[in-house]
């Protein structure tokens, strides 16, 4: 009996494992989303896939209309807004039919502790900047990061009863209390929310729609929150991301998450619009190879695919030529009647049987990073510190030729980060162009004429999105241009992403979508400190 009741055992484990594998029927709407999600914690999310999926299930006060031509911003969360007269205070009327997931309401003390979680240097979150907009917030980081500042260096026997976890939880409600001492946000009640901003901020209204404002369920967060005794941190699993846990208060709510290999969401029967869903299920498959993303797209085993190889691009975008040349004189009648918009010409013409590529412009730029630092992180002097080598190695890229022979759908070549024309009222300046002479020249300054003396100059990319593609094109303009020698660096996503964050790098590939409107959302990633 003793050796029968261990098979028995794994006998039912194995079948239990097998029922939960059963494949699932095929979703309403299947879509590629351009890498694996990393988080769905809205204090540290930060990359596009990742705050795409952070729509579907979750709600700032606002969201962005993107029916409208500008994004439009329009009540979500809240039902409608007040602003007053010298346009610091707002105040927020949540609706009274917004709930989470799991039925219970969204209030406003749901964004006040979500807000202030997401202040935490703790959690240390790309995004929580944006907080400084509130009267308080950038005193309530600062004071929050020099007190586990002091903390960290105080011996245990200096504290009472040489009781560190009890100090490091004493240091947690002084923190508490002095946000609600700084900070000037407010819940009047379950349904009013009053914020102080700090100066006018005209797109404040289109920030809140951006997913690390969105509010957490703090039952679901708290169960898994804890005061690290040594640092005196906030510490903060990810369980509460994920199903069964996972509290949302958007259109859908994640119901699987299976690692590299898929997640799959259901209409959120609670959500306060759901009667404007017209789908019940989603589903986004794990797919790392491009061509295969295209290829599922071609066999039907998927219904979109939110970017596509440089390969393909470019023979849709042939397609897309003849086309045009086909239906030329109806091109010709519309730019005649002042029709030049690209997107305008399309809808009025007949549909192209052969495009299945729709080309939107979009608010992002690509560009590379260079680590400014004295010192590279094996402890060499780091050339790139020098602002005339990077103006030189800037100045010798042949960005046309990257958009036009790589990328090959029209896209412009970019001079600054910030794309032009994109920003009502706001011009771009005109930034570096590509010249290679004054490029060499920039190079002799700096020290290094043909590039004599300078070490290897190494660009980390990763391969998703034909980067390694671009990244070819840049090392044969600077070994052609400027005589150097360039080491190409391919990590796999998330060993770039940590190398990216951590400085771990010469040269770095990078792009950029703009989060809110107004050029901040880019000047802000080069803002010392």
């Amino acid at each position: 009996m003793r050796i029968v009741l261990p098979i028995v055992l794994l006998l039912l484990a194995l079948v239990g494992a097998v029922a939960a594998d059963r494949p699932q029927p095929r979703a309403d709407f299947v879509f590629i989303n351009r890498g694996d999600v990393s988080t769905l914690d809205p204090a540290i999310i930060s990359w596009l896939q990742d705050n795409r999926v952070m729509r579907m299930v979750g709600e700032g006060l606002t969201r962005n209309d993107i029916f409208t031509d500008n994004f439009e911003t329009k009540p979500a969360a809240c039902e409608r807004w007040e602003v007053s007269e010298d346009g610091l205070d707002y105040t927020f009327f949540l609706r009274g039919d917004a709930k989470w997931s799991n039925g219970s309401p969204v209030t406003s003390q749901h964004f006040i502790f979500s807000w202030r979680r997401n202040m935490l240097p703790d959690l240390a979150g790309d995004y929580a900047k944006l907080y400084g907009f509130i009267e308080g917030g950038e005193a309530f980081m600062q004071w929050r990061a020099k007190a586990l500042h002091a903390f960290l260096r105080t011996p245990t026997a200096d504290f009472p009863n040489a009781d560190r976890q009890a100090a490091a939880s004493a240091l947690w409600q002084q923190t508490l209390a002095k946000f609600e001492e700084l900070v000037r946000v407010q819940a009047v009640n379950d349904t009013t929310l009053r914020v102080r901003l700090v100066r006018r901020t005209p797109y404040f209204i289109d920030l809140l729609a951006f997913p690390p404002m969105f509010p957490v369920y703090p039952p679901s967060v708290q169960a898994f929150e804890s005061i690290d005794a040594r640092t005196g941190m906030l510490r903060s699993g990810a369980a509460w991301t994920k199903p069964p846990i996972a509290v949302h208060n958007g259109p859908f709510t994640l119901t699987s998450w299976r690692f590299k290999r898929d997640m799959r969401f259901e209409k959120n029967p609670h959500y306060w619009n759901k009667n404007s869903i017209a789908i019940d299920t989603v589903s986004i498959p794990s797919m790392s190879d491009a061509n295969a993303s295209v290829l599922a797209f071609r066999t039907g085993s998927v219904d979109w695919v939110s970017d596509v190889v440089p390969s393909y691009r470019m023979q849709m975008y042939r397609d897309k030529l003849a086309f045009l040349h086909e239906h030329r004189e109806q091109v010709e009648n519309l730019r005649a009647q002042g029709i030049i918009d690209a997107i305008e010409i399309d809808r009025r013409l007949p549909k192209d049987p052969r495009s299945h590529i729709q080309m939107l412009p979009a608010f992002g730029t690509y560009f590379y990073n260079f680590n400014c630092r004295p010192r590279l992180p094996d402890g060499r002097d780091n050339p790139l510190a020098n602002p005339l080598l990077r103006r030189a190695f800037a100045m010798a890229i042949d960005k046309q030729a990257i958009a036009d022979n790589i990328r090959g759908v029209g896209e412009p070549a970019a001079t600054t980060i910030i794309p032009a024309g994109m920003i009502p009222n706001y011009t771009s300046p005109q930034g570096l162009p590509y010249d290679p002479q004054a490029a060499r020249e920039l190079l002799a300054q700096a020290g290094y004429p043909q590039g004599q003396g300078l070490i290897p100059i190494e660009i980390l990319f990763n391969k998703d999105g034909g980067h390694d593609l671009i990244a070819q094109a840049v090392a044969k303009d600077w070994e052609r241009e400027l005589g150097i020698r360039v080491e190409l660096v391919q990590r796999e996503t998330k060993v770039f992403r940590e190398n990216l964050k951590g400085g771990n790098f010469m040269v770095s590939r990078a792009s950029w979508f703009g989060d809110y409107n107004d050029p901040t959302t880019f000047l802000n990633l080069s803002k010392t400190g």
